[in-house]
């Protein structure tokens, strides 16, 4: 298992050239958040805006459509029952995330499924939150790589089948070698498996323990991929960057609040980027 500092990380991070425009630094869609639920997807949204990604986009259910201009004027959204639209921007984004907030229901299924039927081969998935356990109940027909995801330890018991008393890295890697998956397991001292290696993050404290925290890391991973070559580096650096920040926050504020994490990362960027 291969530990990750700070140190580890300081050739990894993205640059931002002079000579570039939004195009550069990637289009990110993200497919989240239900009736129920809509907090979700703006948190997510937040994140892979204020980390630095250069069009985000948020598909979501329409009653969220009003506080998501309100609260993030930086992002675009759309209706994710309109199949038109979804495909277009499915078509043509650097990275899909689906999943936080999105709910279980046949509205959800149907746009899971529409997502893993049109998504171009080489864009990478982020598949998280309510997503993953539609994937666990294995009606989904799926062969997408690449594919992350995401999950804390009672998403991937369902997902892997593995009780969380026996998700032992080893255990895990094997099964995430099978699947053809690169996890984001989360948990303190969350761990990644990646290209037949473990990476684990040395960073977080408890006040991140906060509902809306993996909605966030998803945001952020979903710019670093789009910014960063190597998958594996991408992954790292995002989770490293959503706990790193959290440690600072943590120094003077008992609780990590994710839209203030969220708030945080240029200055965190700044600080970390060669």
């Amino acid at each position: 298992m291969i530990e990750i500092t700070k140190n580890y990380l300081k050739d990894i991070w993205p640059k931002r050239p002079l000579n570039s425009h939004k195009g550069t630094f990637g289009r990110v869609l993200i497919i989240a958040g239900n009736k129920q639920f809509g907090g979700a997807g703006i948190l997510s949204a937040t994140a892979a805006v204020y980390s630095g990604a250069g069009l985000v986009t948020l598909a979501t259910d329409p009653i969220n459509i009003s506080a998501v201009r309100a609260s993030l004027p930086e992002a675009m959204v759309i209706d994710y029952q309109n199949h038109d639209m979804l495909l277009a921007l499915i078509s043509n984004t650097s990275v899909v995330v689906i999943g936080p907030g999105l709910g279980t229901d046949e509205t959800a299924s149907s746009i899971f499924q529409f997502t893993l039927d049109n998504i171009p081969a080489s864009t990478p998935l982020i598949i998280d939150g309510s997503a993953i356990d539609l994937l666990a109940t294995k009606s989904f027909k799926f062969e997408h790589q690449p594919t992350i995801v995401t999950p804390h330890q009672m998403e991937w018991q369902r997902l892997s089948e593995i009780k969380i008393a026996e998700q032992q890295p080893s255990t895990n890697q094997k099964l995430a070698d099978k699947l053809n998956l690169h996890v984001v397991l989360k948990h303190p001292e969350t761990e990644i498996y990646s290209n037949q290696k473990i990476y684990q993050i040395k960073a977080g404290n408890p006040g991140m323990a906060t509902g809306g925290m993996g909605d966030t890391l998803t945001g952020i991973l979903s710019t670093m991929i789009c910014q960063i070559p190597n998958l594996s580096n991408a992954l790292i650096a995002g989770t490293f960057l959503h706990s790193y920040t959290a440690d600072l926050i943590y120094q003077t504020d008992a609780v990590v609040i994710p839209h203030r994490l969220s708030h945080a990362l240029p200055k965190t960027l700044k600080k970390l980027m060669p």
